[in-house]
Formats: C-alpha cells, sequence, structure tokens
C-alpha cells in the first residue's frame, strides 16, 4: 500500500492507524497531490499516537521502511539496493513494532553480525542506512517520535591498508589488457573514476579531454580532465551508446587477483587507490584531491595525505633538537 500509479491518475492506499486500523483510499490527478494527502493524512489521524510522548506507535519497522521509500528511496540512484538491504535488516530484527525498537535491539542485532564475522565497515554501514529512514521520515513529520538510534555510536573500525600498484606494476597490468578492460584501467588510472562509474559511462558523458561521472556512489557529478591521447583512446570510432560495451568485471578482477597480492575487499579499488597515491605522492594538493575523488568529506580524502613529498616535515625542522631551529638561536 502507499501511493501508486493507476489509470486515471495517482491513488493513495493506506492504513495509517496500522494493519488493524480503517482503510483510506483516494485517487488524484498528480502524484504530487497525491504523496501530500499521504502525509497529510498519516500526521493528522495519527497525531494523538505519535507524539513523542506517546508510549504507543502503531508501525512496525517495515512499514517505516515502506514509508521512507514512497517519500525519499524511490528517487535515489541506488534507492532500490537500499531498500533491498534494508528489508533483510527488519526481517532479521523480525520486524519489530516502531514503540518496541531502539538502541538494545539494534545492539543485539550488531553484536549477532559481529560474531558471524561479517566486517565493521558493513555493519557501520547498516546502521547509517537504518538511521537515515528515521531521520527521513522525522524531517518529513511522519514520525515524530524520539530518533531511536540518534546516539548509537559506530563500531570502531581499524583504518584498513590501502594498497595501490607502483609505476612498474602499472606497466604490468595494461600490458596484461585489452580492449575495453584496457580502456576503463587507462580511464580509471588517469581520473581516479571507481570501475563501476567508467563502465556505465555512455558516450555522451564525454566531452573534449573531459569525462563526467553522473552514476556515483554518493549521488553527485563530478567533471574530470582527461589528457588528449586517453581522450583519443576511448571516443575513437565509438558510435556507441554505451562508452564501453564489452566491458567485463570479472575478467578484470579475476586479473588483478592473479597478478597482485591485493588486500581482501580491494580488487578493482585499487585503480582508485593508485591514482590518490601517485597524485599525492607528484606534490598534488589535498583539496584538489578531494574534489577530483568526489568525497563528500576531507577526512575520506585525508587517508592519501601521508604520501605527500612534504608530509609531516616540520616534524624534522622544528623537533627542539635541531639547532637550526630559530629559536635555538
Amino acid at each position: 500500500m502507499g501511493v501508486k500509479v493507476t489509470e486515471g491518475g495517482w491513488l493513495v492506499d493506506i492504513r495509517p492507524r496500522g494493519r488493524s486500523g480503517p482503510r483510506v483510499r483516494r485517487k488524484f490527478p498528480t502524484k504530487s497531490e497525491a504523496q501530500q494527502f499521504e502525509r497529510w493524512t498519516i500526521a493528522t489521524q495519527n497525531n494523538k499516537e505519535w507524539q513523542a510522548n506517546s508510549r504507543s506507535d502503531p508501525h512496525s519497522l517495515e512499514e517505516l521502511i515502506n514509508l521512507w521509500w514512497t517519500h525519499h528511496g524511490q528517487g535515489l540512484s541506488s534507492g532500490s539496493i537500499i531498500h533491498n538491504e534494508l528489508n533483510r535488516i527488519c526481517d532479521d530484527i523480525r520486524n519489530p513494532r516502531a514503540e518496541n525498537f531502539g538502541k538494545k535491539q539494534f545492539s543485539d542485532y550488531r553484536e549477532k553480525r559481529l560474531e558471524a564475522g561479517i566486517n565493521p565497515a558493513t555493519i557501520n554501514r547498516e546502521q547509517a542506512i537504518l538511521s537515515g529512514v528515521f531521520t527521513v521520515l522525522i524531517k518529513l513529520g511522519i514520525y515524530t517520535k524520539e530518533h531511536p538510534l540518534a546516539l548509537v555510536m559506530r563500531v570502531k573500525n581499524p583504518q584498513k591498508e590501502m594498497h595501490y600498484l607502483e609505476n612498474e606494476e602499472i606497466d604490468t597490468l595494461l600490458s596484461s589488457l585489452s580492449g575495453d578492460n584496457l580502456k576503463i584501467a587507462r580511464l580509471c588510472l588517469s581520473t581516479g573514476a571507481r570501475w563501476e562509474e567508467a563502465a556505465s559511462l555512455p558516450r555522451s558523458s564525454v566531452t573534449r579531454y573531459k569525462v563526467t561521472f553522473n552514476q556515483t556512489k554518493n549521488g553527485l557529478n563530478r567533471t574530470v580532465p582527461i589528457g588528449i591521447d586517453v581522450y583519443v583512446e576511448i571516443t575513437d570510432d565509438n558510435d556507441k551508446k554505451l562508452l564501453f560495451p564489452a566491458a567485463h568485471y570479472g575478467q578484470f578482477r579475476a586479473l588483478l587477483k592473479r597478478l597482485f597480492d591485493l588486500p581482501d575487499g580491494q580488487a578493482t579499488h585499487v585503480l582508485r587507490h593508485t591514482f590518490a597515491a601517485h597524485f599525492m605522492m607528484n606534490g598534488g594538493n589535498i583539496l584538489t584531491l578531494q574534489k577530483i575523488l568526489g568525497h563528500a568529506s576531507i577526512n575520506q580524502t585525508m587517508a592519501y595525505s601521508h604520501l605527500a613529498p612534504d608530509y609531516l616535515n616540520d616534524a624534522v625542522l622544528l623537533n627542539p633538537l635541531n639547532k637550526k631551529h630559530p629559536h635555538a638561536k
């Protein structure tokens, strides 16, 4: 139930007081009107039950996830993937009522995931997307109780080793590739793009000496300059809709694993790490790197800062044993 398109308009079909409550059905000519009516119905028919000091909430976690999907999730580029993951989490937690879900329930779920050997980064991501459901519904005025995960700390996640390829290894990789897989590798090494961003590029995203990535992880478009040689290589005699129609992720990943001893979880991503590492080692600016990689926070980019040639050189120049220190004169 929710808002769905039908012949002659958009149908609102909801039970604002839960499965045992009355059913509200009404049709509208536009999707916008239907969504506004749905929000209004939920807010007005549950005023007494949805106040922050109320002890009862008729909605289950599954119903809240569906409301998130209707009002927000379906508009995200990766919304379907997140929605499926939320439903899996909901099933694992046994779909509790909203009034029974909180820090304790999620902590128990998280503990079981850790015991099962699930990576802390994965669990933190699960917490982030589940927390996002409540954040969105609170902002929309659909959920008016306190955020159940607002004060839950993330699992400590030791920083992973980020492997990158040396110049000789880059030559080895490129000489082992051909066709579209070779073109993607050269593009990723030239721009810091993720494999999936490059592989899904339409021809229209490449203009003269620039490439625009639209299918990005955080949903933010970014445009990165490319050299003349790379531009010619990836566009030469290419009149297809997709820039790299013959790309084969499985073959490329298998080749990387065969050629190099890469850490777990770092296969095609080694191309992105390699670009960033060499960018910093060659004297690049960390803020510029943030823009090229499309990081929302500089904290993500700072993982490469130690590779800069002058990183923490002041430790040598300004330590108390250095006789050239100006204060020592």
